[in-house]
């Protein structure tokens, strides 16, 4: 196998064992999932800020959305060690796991002051709101991601490595 860097995205050898995982569609049934939760529940949460109505539920629906991002990032891990060899910072995904993290810092900040009781809901609620706020961040840099799979999968050509991209010519 080449270890030379990857033109574009994945090297031919990358895009064989994401094609051949079963950890791709895993992924690409969650990472829709979660969304959707989040939309969800970023609607009840913003109602409930604004109304002081169906605060149980809001609060509820972003520790759900938080089991949901912790089950995509475990999957997400196993994923990127199947496809690059590495859990986390493979070159290709290296801030999107970067600005991730930070997601799994806010969201399990949430958890933990949803647990001990310590905060007003609003004042959780406002936590999810910044949590929610970086999720968002990261899915549209995952986005870009799916969008650069798929445009290096109809123009296979060579493209410059993804560590040159937007340097200095």
């Amino acid at each position: 196998m080449s270890n030379t860097p990857a033109p574009g995205l994945y090297t031919p050898e990358q895009r064989a064992r994401r094609d051949a995982t079963v950890w791709t569609p895993v992924q690409g049934v969650l990472a829709p999932v979660q969304f959707l939760m989040f939309l969800i529940s970023l609607g009840l949460v913003v109602y409930s800020l604004r109304t002081g109505q169906m605060t149980d539920w809001a609060l509820a629906s972003v520790v759900a959305k938080t089991g949901l991002l912790y089950a995509i990032m475990v999957t997400g891990c196993i994923w990127e060690k199947v496809v690059f060899g590495k859990y986390l910072f493979a070159p290709a995904f290296f801030w999107e796991d970067v600005v991730s993290m930070g997601v799994m810092v806010l969201h399990t900040a949430y958890l933990w002051v949803w647990l001990q009781g310590l905060w007003s809901a609003n004042e959780q609620l406002a936590l999810a709101l910044v949590a929610y706020a970086a999720y968002a961040f990261n899915a549209l840099q995952y986005l870009r991601k799916l969008r650069m799979a798929r445009l290096q999968a109809r123009h296979p050509e060579p493209q410059r490595p993804l560590a040159t991209q937007g340097a200095a010519s």
